[in-house]
């Protein structure tokens, strides 16, 4: 077959495909998942899921739990949404004598929910001496000095200021002002949530009934530059944590649920494909030699795959996981040793066909070797009709993962939607109602089975002699 013959069939094949819509529906879906895979670095919005997901250091200025953000829409009182601060305005002046130089960074931040953000988080990476004052400039032309904070010696190092921790003296100060005796009188520094605080209205009850000052804030850090040389602030910026966060919210480890949704499309997409395309390959080589050579060979052969096809799959890669240390490549070779008989039955038929055509015996008489037959004469042929095993076998090479994810038997070195559920059973998502842990996994799985089975079942219809409907 030359290359126009084989765009004549390509051209045949998509003509007949595009009228099954089903099929086009499938199509639409994987090519929607191949661009999130291409684009993954600029969907993500945390970039190190990757290689961060069991980091907990990486998550810890997230609020865990945290339902998704358009979940406001339906709630009567708003929350804060986490977000962060960055790009702040900057003001430079000179120290008292001279001597160092003081920067002023200002972080805007609007305030619009009913309910106040769980904590403000600093965070910048230092070069020096670099002793900082954090205070907040309230709507209602409040400022709040809210704390000091010094590491000495630092050496390009992360430092990480939260406020709800450390501004319990302040604020404590700064309520006193309006509580009434009745509340003062059972308040102490300990009890305080400086943030809640922050963002509440100056009334008597305050303390005890905070209620919401919307408006624009101003975030403003204060930083001693004692050797403006040497002193380096890079990357400052405010995590506001919200008490809900992100797409998909997060899990109750912190995680961010859509950047693990996103990373797992990957490797559920090179799972499927891997795990069908090799075992399909093995299954068409082996119903082919199998109808080629007949006789003993071929008893010999349906033999072992009557054995092989007996065994239950599950079961089988249990237990070789709980036994060995679980890796995906590993998982993937378990699945093709049982998955190639998928297709083996089918192809041996249609290949006890083919052997008998007229080119088939042409070249036998002319010498060719019984590899160049098989290799150039008949799997060519068979090739097409094994595409629809394919698609309808990468649904079941996912869930087989999923499963002995959900086990804990899977690898947890990377993401898939197996490792997600699995968390969140062992996290009690259910009986805590956290329900974006569970869904939005379990739909991904069960929306990628779909897509494959739509393809698999239209190229069905079309490259199956039996099933042509037109």
């Amino acid at each position: 077959m030359n290359l126009k013959d084989t765009r004549r069939a390509l051209l045949e094949f998509w003509n007949e495909f595009r009228k099954d819509t089903s099929g086009l529906i499938g199509l639409g879906i994987l090519a929607l998942f191949v661009l999130v895979v291409i684009f993954e670095p600029v969907i993500l919005p945390w970039k190190d899921v990757n290689r961060k997901w069991r980091n907990i250091d990486y998550w810890i200025d997230n609020s865990p739990a945290a339902p998704p953000a358009w979940t406001n829409l339906f709630a009567a009182e708003k929350k804060a949404v986490t977000t962060q601060l960055r790009a702040p305005g900057k003001a430079e002046s000179d120290m008292d004598g001279g001597v160092g130089k003081i920067l002023t960074l200002t972080f805007p931040y609007r305030f619009t929910a009913d309910k106040a953000p769980l904590d403000l988080i600093f965070r910048a990476t230092i070069t020096g001496d670099v002793p900082m004052t954090f205070s907040v400039q309230r709507p209602d032309g409040t400022g709040i000095e809210l704390v000091s904070h010094f590491e000495p010696g630092l050496a390009n190092q992360g430092i990480r200021v939260t406020l709800n921790n450390e501004a319990n003296a302040t604020t404590f100060a700064f309520v006193k002002d309006y509580v009434s005796e009745a509340d003062l009188s059972s308040l102490n520094s300990g009890s305080l949530e400086p943030v809640t605080l922050i963002f509440a209205k100056g009334e008597p009850t305050m303390a005890s009934k905070p209620m919401a000052l919307k408006g624009d804030y101003k975030l403003i850090v204060k930083a001693m530059l004692i050797d403006p040389a040497t002193a380096v602030i890079a990357d400052p910026h405010f995590v506001v944590s919200g008490a809900v966060s992100g797409v998909l919210g997060t899990d109750d480890m912190k995680r961010d649920i859509f950047s693990g949704l996103v990373a797992g499309i990957k490797w559920a997409l090179l799972i499927g494909l891997m795990t069908s395309a090799i075992s399909v390959f093995v299954g068409v080589l082996y119903g082919i030699t199998s109808a080629y050579y007949g006789g003993v060979v071929d008893s010999a052969m349906q033999f072992i795959y009557q054995i092989v096809n007996s065994m239950p799959l599950l079961p089988v890669l249990i237990v070789v996981s709980a036994i060995f240390k679980p890796s995906i490549w590993f998982i993937v070779l378990v699945m093709v040793l049982f998955f190639w008989t998928g297709s083996v039955m089918t192809v041996r038929s249609m290949a006890l066909q083919i052997k008998e055509e007229t080119y088939v015996e042409a070249a036998r008489a002319l010498g060719a070797k019984n590899s160049r037959i098989i290799f150039r004469h008949m799997m060519p042929i068979l090739i097409p009709y094994s595409f629809a095993s394919m698609a309808l076998s990468v649904p079941s090479a996912i869930v087989y993962e999923s499963t002995v994810s959900l086990l804990g038997l899977g690898d947890a070195t990377i993401v898939t939607w197996g490792q997600i559920l699995h968390d969140a059973m062992a996290g009690g998502a259910v009986l805590n109602g956290v329900w974006w842990w569970i869904i939005p996994p379990g739909l991904s799985i069960a929306i990628t089975g779909m897509t494959f089975a739509f393809l698999g079942f239209a190229m069905d219809k079309i490259l199956h002699p039996k099933l042509q409907t037109r």
